[in-house]
């Protein structure tokens, strides 16, 4: 199983991703107890050399981690093959469970990984680091779960077996699972799309809104409304959407929307959703930040390619959802 191309990027990609935060973390220490801007000694200008550097391969590294969750569905969807009773990636899963740990862990990072881009970027646009020791305080905190990811790859893959008899789609999204799962599954669509439509309308509406007034409490106001609009947006994906698509009324696993099959409409799908969120909740954790005179100027400019950001990219996600619901066969069932 190791050997499977995409189990051996996973894991190398991993594995250097955790040697440059390992070394990153090492310079994040240094950078917390000596850092001195006003200071023009020999060690502080080596330091800042070093972070400059370091900074640069940590970008890198967060990026391959943000990009290793659609390698990962990827693989896991090609391996179902391997597997008696899988179908797609839900068997795969569940063949070592270890594997739903690995899917949340990378969820995190997709979330979290981007504040820390975002955030270096604007300390190195700004020329006098102003953020650095904070940025670095970050880094730290994210460093234990770029580690936790790849120490859970490997005990995923190393414990799962061509030979194990698992269980797949039906056994986790139908209404007799027992499971979260089970109870969004069994939600009726005359809820959860009336649900979807209305938060959609809000959240860019806010978008809007805060793109044009630049208003401090429209900010926080996207910021609190997006982790809704992920929570609406992928129980959306599981109770009518993949449904719309599949055209069969009692199929709701979201893991077939990323086969060829479906034209491998998940990864769009739900890569929009994502960037839509993440990019709209930028804006307002970056407001205790904005005060910072250096900062100030660079914030604001990168606010409006966020929120543009956000409000394309929850476009398109509108579009995919809403491409079978308009000419899809179960469209007026569903509705």
């Amino acid at each position: 199983m190791i050997l499977h191309p995409g189990v051996l990027g996973l894991l190398i990609g991993s594995g250097l991703v955790v040697a440059l935060m390992l070394a990153g973390a090492v310079i994040g220490v240094r950078v917390l107890s000596g850092w001195d801007p006003s200071s023009a000694s020999e060690h502080q200008l080596a330091l800042e050399r070093r972070t400059y550097l370091v900074s640069v391969l940590v970008s890198v590294a967060l990026w391959i981690e943000i990009g290793s969750a659609l390698l990962f569905i990827h693989t896991v969807d090609d391996l179902h093959e391997l597997f008696v009773g899988a179908m797609c990636a839900t068997g795969s899963l569940n063949a070592n469970p270890v594997g739903w740990w690995v899917l949340a862990t990378k969820a995190a990072m997709v979330l979290l990984f981007p504040v820390w881009i975002a955030l270096n970027r604007l300390d190195q646009r700004a020329g006098d680091y102003p953020v650095v020791r904070l940025k670095y305080a970050l880094l730290l905190a994210l460093t234990p779960i770029a580690l936790a990811d790849f120490v859970l790859q490997l005990r995923y893959f190393r414990g799962i077996e061509p030979d194990i008899i698992t269980s797949c789609c039906g056994s986790l999204f139908s209404e007799s699972s027992g499971k979260v799962t089970g109870d969004v599954v069994s939600l009726p669509a005359g809820l959860t799309f009336p649900t979807f439509a209305a938060t959609s309308v809000i959240f860019l509406a806010a978008l809007a809104w805060t793109l044009l007034s630049r208003h401090p409490a429209s900010k926080i106001v996207v910021t609190f409304l997006s982790p809704l609009v992920l929570a609406v947006g992928l129980i959306a994906i599981v109770s009518f959407i993949s449904v719309a698509y599949y055209e069969l009324p009692t199929h709701h696993c979201p893991f077939d929307l990323f086969q060829a099959g479906n034209l491998y409409v998940g990864y769009p799908l739900v890569t929009s959703l994502v960037v839509a969120v993440v990019a709209a909740f930028l804006p307002g954790i970056f407001l205790p930040v904005a005060r910072r005179t250096s900062l100030g100027g660079l914030i604001t400019k990168s606010e409006r390619t966020w929120l543009t950001l956000s409000i394309a990219a929850y476009s398109l996600f509108i579009a995919f959802a809403a491409w079978p619901l308009v000419f899809g066969n179960l469209a007026w069932e569903l509705m």
